[in-house]
């Protein structure tokens, strides 16, 4: 430890006095002055090689980087619909969010109203559904679904199925959480309907079907059709809940895509419970969706821990704007499913405008725009895009984010798929890409 080191420091008052940002807060400059020599203190007494001269800079550097707010609006050119990342589903400007909101208001009568009136209709018109409860996302869907209707019982999981999403959380895990004892039946590519039919007891309380949205088995593989589940659950009183994932409502193979099952052939197929995303192939926001028999859905809606993942005002209106959308007829406005519709040749006149203003050393080339967030892996919607050569790949693909434009790098360039970029956006990036091609 070096103490002549500790002793020239400055005070946090002295450090945040000297940053001379007119435009940044006293109480920002203060939080970044504390942090840098909190961070400063701790390399010395470390044993580390300091340069105390660096402090100010660095505390002004952080100061002027919190001092706006973080989550900001980014241009996706990455190549990926449903970023998780970028928050999965693009969605259009929600009204309601700046003022108050029918929320919980009968307007007819004055009286308490219920949220889930806003979407619950819509999504039984959609899917067929006797009756559905909206919560916070997927998880606490099948979570609360699981607690609410088999906790102290056994849940029967195919080994094939239990899967990791995002985050290190995993399927057998949630079962278990739930309140449930977990019976794996079958194997990683094989389970056939007598394995779930050998694990059936007194105790089982659920047949559990988790579509594994985020891999692909493929070869050697079988597994039972939903409704031969739904069918041998019934057989023996239990409930068939099936985890979607997605969230899908159209036919994806009129993009060229794989098919994917959708909510109203899941409830048509028998399921008692049907679970899914509404920021994935649905295009919503971040939601959980319930599905199911009447019953059902209103003893998980009554369970205490509902109150604990209710939806939010801002993810109902989202929700509702985009199930109207389908009610209509009109899916094709959500931006999800307009990215994935656009033609090669519209995507090809993007790229062709981003090469123009990137000059030398663009490579227009074709690709695959995926869907990302765990929907249709290994496939996507064919693309055209432009890669940009540089002095440092790494160094521009930085500089871009910091202007606010998502890309990849691949092969030593930097590749800006415009799929899914709005006729605003990518004039900017044109502009982003004059400038910046000015730096080489």
């Amino acid at each position: 430890m070096d103490v002549g080191k500790l002793r020239q420091l400055p005070s946090v008052d002295e450090t945040a006095r000297q940053l001379d940002l007119a435009e940044v807060s006293e109480p920002v400059r203060v939080f970044a002055a504390r942090t840098v020599v909190e961070q400063y203190r701790a390399a010395i007494l470390a044993g580390e090689a300091v340069a105390v001269e660096g402090l100010l800079s660095e505390a002004k550097e952080l100061a002027l980087r919190i001092a706006s707010p973080s989550l900001r609006p980014l241009i996706n050119l990455s190549g990926v619909i449903l970023h998780t990342g970028l928050g999965r589903a693009r969605l259009a400007a929600l009204p309601a969010q700046s003022s108050y909101a029918s929320l919980e208001i009968d307007e007819a009568s004055g009286a308490r109203g219920d949220r889930q009136a806003h979407v619950g209709w819509l999504l039984q018109e959609l899917t067929g559904a006797e009756d559905a409860l909206v919560v916070n996302n997927c998880a606490a869907a099948v979570f609360l679904a699981l607690r609410a209707l088999c906790a102290g019982g056994e849940v029967v999981l195919s080994r094939g199925q239990m899967v990791e999403i995002g985050g290190s959380f995993r399927m057998p895990d949630v079962v278990r959480e739930a309140g449930c004892d977990l019976v794996e039946v079958g194997c990683t590519n094989k389970t056939r309907l007598s394995d779930y039919k050998r694990a059936m007891s007194g105790e089982t309380r659920a047949v559990l079907r988790c579509h594994p949205s985020n891999f692909k088995v493929v070869g050697f593989t079988e597994e039972p059709a939903p409704a031969s589940l739904a069918g041998l659950a019934h057989e023996y009183g239990c409930v068939f809940i099936d985890d979607l994932g997605s969230g899908c409502l159209v036919d994806t193979t009129q993009f060229n895509l794989p098919r994917e099952r959708t909510l109203k052939e899941a409830v048509q197929d028998g399921a008692d419970i049907v679970t899914a995303s509404g920021d994935k192939l649905l295009g919503g926001p971040q939601a959980g969706l319930i599905l199911g028999k009447r019953d059902l859905v209103a003893r998980i809606a009554h369970h205490p821990l509902a109150r604990a993942v209710r939806v939010d005002k801002l993810a109902l209106e989202g929700l509702e704007q985009v199930l109207r959308l389908y009610l209509e007829g009109r899916w094709t406005e959500i931006p999800t499913w307009r990215y994935a519709s656009r033609t090669i040749d519209e995507v090809g006149q993007m790229a062709g405008r981003l090469a123009n203003a990137w000059g030398l050393g663009a490579t227009i080339g074709d690709g695959l725009t995926e869907m990302g967030s765990g929907s249709l892996p290994g496939t996507g919607v064919p693309t055209r895009r432009v890669g940009l050569s540089s002095r440092s790949a790494m160094s521009l693909s930085a500089r871009l984010r910091a202007r606010g434009v998502i890309g990849r790098i691949e092969d030593g360039l930097v590749w800006l798929d415009p799929r899914t970029c709005e006729p605003s956006e990518l004039e900017a990036v044109e502009a982003i890409l004059k400038e910046e091609a000015k730096t080489q």
